[in-house]
């Protein structure tokens, strides 16, 4: 977040876990321009943190480091995150480290994108 990371208690968590789910809800309605999954569910966001004051800090990638709506992608989640009731401010930081990857990708985002869920880490009986 900054340079004084702001330490939470549980109290503060318990408080501000249904903030934290609407602002997840608000991100889920931004799509990338050029994919139709929304940037949560593509794995663009690296961070996301809320602190006591309602200040939202969140790290973010592309899918590609030279995306032409890049600046349209990030005003888009700026007003998203700050029309979510209760947040006073929404600051982002775009990052390329690490680059984005299919890995990253949600398993509601490769659904939507046609691809093999892995299944192979679950054991073969119910």
């Amino acid at each position: 977040m900054t340079d004084k990371q702001e330490i939470l208690t549980a109290e503060d968590v318990k408080a501000l876990a249904p903030l934290y789910e609407d602002v997840v809800l608000a991100l889920k309605q931004v799509y990338d321009p050029e994919i139709p999954v929304n940037i949560y569910d593509l794995g663009l966001i690296y961070e996301l943190n809320i602190s006591k004051a309602y200040e939202v800090y969140i790290k973010m990638t592309f899918t590609a480091p030279n995306c032409p709506m890049a600046d349209d992608v990030i005003a888009e989640v700026q007003r998203s995150v700050e029309d979510v009731k209760g947040i006073a401010k929404c600051t982002i930081d775009l990052t390329f480290e690490p680059a984005w990857d299919q890995s990253m990708l949600s398993d509601e985002a490769r659904v939507i994108l046609g691809m093999d869920l892995d299944f192979e880490d679950e054991p073969d009986t119910l």
